[in-house]
């Protein structure tokens, strides 16, 4: 069992309101009056945790000198799944397939905003990488708002070899790309399919790239050449539910 702090009243509400039996312990400011917080205090108490009053020097500490707000918890954190995991979850799954896939993607910033997306949209699971990407983090879960719960995390450790599988169960493949030539909206994205989406400055690695079927970008109208990684997965979540909708 991995045990992390989580802090502030956003991240607080969103364990009570997502994983309120993850919790183990809490501490709050004795010197801290605030609506929200004693509503949180209060929430605590009916799951039979009576928070640790503390003085504001230890909170600091207790969240690593950030923004605390009044209280931190600390709880069992989410577990990424594994390959066997996302097999099962492929073969019994009886939905269209929506999958997001994260080529070493190493910000925890920009994980939890895609889970916190992915969970918007519907999508089936996320797959990230072992090895030279974030997990699941306390700031992670912080940013997903709760979505790191409900959202299923595959860590998978050869990224290629899934892909080829994932397109043996009928998959399409699909990824972002700068250098593509059909944009997002000339896709067909009502067909089961895992969107790939690179890392950070670097985009998609070489053998990721050779596992994919299309390759799509966003139109850009601007000066800037690319979009912040969570934003354009957003955008091109939403443009699959769009098309879905549609399609019913």
């Amino acid at each position: 069992m991995k045990l992390s702090k989580l802090y502030g009243l956003h991240s607080v509400q969103a364990a009570l309101d997502y994983s309120p039996k993850k919790i183990n312990h809490a501490w709050v400011d004795t010197q801290r009056h605030d609506k929200r917080l004693f509503q949180a205090i209060n929430d605590l108490r009916d799951l039979g945790i009576e928070p640790e009053p503390v003085d504001r020097k230890k909170l600091d500490r207790l969240a690593d000198s950030q923004n605390h707000q009044g209280i931190v918890i600390e709880v069992e954190m989410p577990g990424e799944l594994s390959e066997s995991d996302l097999k099962t979850a492929v073969e019994n799954l009886s939905e269209t397939a929506l999958f997001l896939v994260l080529d070493n993607v190493q910000d925890p910033h920009n994980l939890g905003a895609c889970l916190r997306t992915a969970d918007a949209t519907g999508v089936h699971g996320v797959i990230i990488t072992k090895d030279n990407a974030t997990g699941i983090t306390p700031t992670v879960c912080k940013v997903a708002s709760g979505a790191a719960e409900t959202v299923p995390v595959y860590q998978v450790t050869n990224l290629s070899r899934t892909l080829r599988w994932l397109k043996q169960e009928g998959l399409w493949i699909m990824a972002a790309a700068g250098e593509a030539t059909q944009t997002a909206y000339q896709t067909d994205f009502t067909v089961p399919m895992a969107l790939v989406v690179g890392a950070e400055g670097k985009g998609l690695r070489r053998l990721t790239k050779e596992q994919c079927d299309i390759l799509l970008k966003l139109p850009m109208r601007g000066q800037v050449e690319s979009l912040n990684l969570s934003v354009a997965t957003g955008v091109l979540l939403y443009e699959a539910v769009r098309q879905r909708s549609l399609a019913v």
